[in-house]
């Protein structure tokens, strides 16, 4: 990257940033992924000055609901050919906040990028009385430009937060995200970026070549969860359509029923890929002999994607 890269690239995928309702104190009511990228700039003053120069691309238009394989694929390739540019500091993307914490766990794992891929959202629609997307796009440019921003980080409320860590942890309110243990990166005030932590040490990229396989042909891979009375039906099912993964999100430290556990190692030497994660909002799961494969620290949709990425390098 060239030390004077100024150029900021807005890639936008849909989500409620884009939101439209029919009345202006509708939150709730409102249809996703209605307004384009251009709009979405225009109702954030001072965006342009936050950059040396904005660029915007329309990649998408969808609720984060309905992300798909084939999104996925089109945006990592997107976003490693917009990276490759010198003068390009770095990437926001607008998105859906009901699968966010995924679409950055799957770019991190597939480009590791040394340049920042901040992907930002809102739980409000554009048309609400106070909107949070403006001010969380006008952070996300913020953190893009920072100098010490790389990897994939997601700027919501103020706050920023590692792509391996966040997770949604409210379904309402416009603080919807967190990190496990609570380890914010940072918060942005005013257009500065505070770092509170050291961005930690990120593993290699898989690559682009890992996700080539045409986006209908990637392997199944479902979740299942213990609870009371948790038997072995839903994974009986699963082996008998082909299911090629599963993760379970056990409770506690991942304990699973005698009943699910049966089931899960008949899969196993069936051939299908188990892992074990927790329900729990934070913690990891410990691996231990003989017990079904650890998740370590990652929830289950995270874990759901690590597992999809190495079925896909078999």
């Amino acid at each position: 990257m060239s030390a004077n890269a100024s150029t900021v690239v807005i890639l936008a995928t849909g989500g409620t940033i884009a939101g439209r309702a029919a009345r202006a104190g509708d939150n709730v009511g409102y249809s996703a992924a209605q307004i384009g990228v251009e709009q979405l700039m225009a109702a954030v003053p001072g965006l342009g000055e936050r950059a040396g120069r904005l660029e915007a691309e329309q990649l998408v238009q969808l609720d984060s609901k309905d992300m798909d394989f084939a999104t996925w694929q089109k945006l990592a390739r997107r976003v490693a050919e917009v990276l490759a540019r010198d003068e390009v500091r770095g990437i926001v993307i607008t998105h859906g906040t009901d699968t966010l914490e995924e679409t950055a766990y799957f770019l991190q794992r597939v480009l590791a990028p040394g340049k920042p891929v901040v992907l930002t959202a809102a739980m409000r629609p554009a048309t609400a009385l106070l909107a949070d997307g403006p001010q969380n796009l006008l952070d996300a440019v913020s953190v893009a430009m920072d100098r010490c921003a790389c990897g994939v980080l997601v700027a919501f409320g103020g706050s920023v937060y590692d792509a391996r860590e966040v997770r949604k942890v409210h379904s309402y309110r416009v603080d919807a995200f967190a990190s496990a243990e609570g380890a914010r990166l940072g918060v942005v005030e005013e257009g500065v970026v505070h770092w509170l932590v050291r961005t930690p040490l990120a593993p290699a990229a898989l690559g682009l070549a890992r996700i080539e396989r045409e986006a209908a042909k990637w392997p199944r891979v479902q979740i299942v969860m213990n609870h009371v009375g948790a038997d072995g039906a839903i994974v009986r099912a699963l082996l008998a359509q082909g299911v090629e993964g599963i993760v379970v999100a056990g409770t506690g430290n991942g304990t699973l029923s005698n009943a699910l556990e049966a089931a899960l190692r008949e899969a196993q030497a069936a051939g299908v890929m188990v892992v074990r994660s927790t329900r729990c909002d934070a913690g990891p799961v410990s691996a231990l002999d003989g017990a079904l494969t650890s998740a370590g620290r990652l929830s289950p949709v995270k874990a759901r994607v690590e597992l999809l990425l190495a079925l896909l390098a078999a």
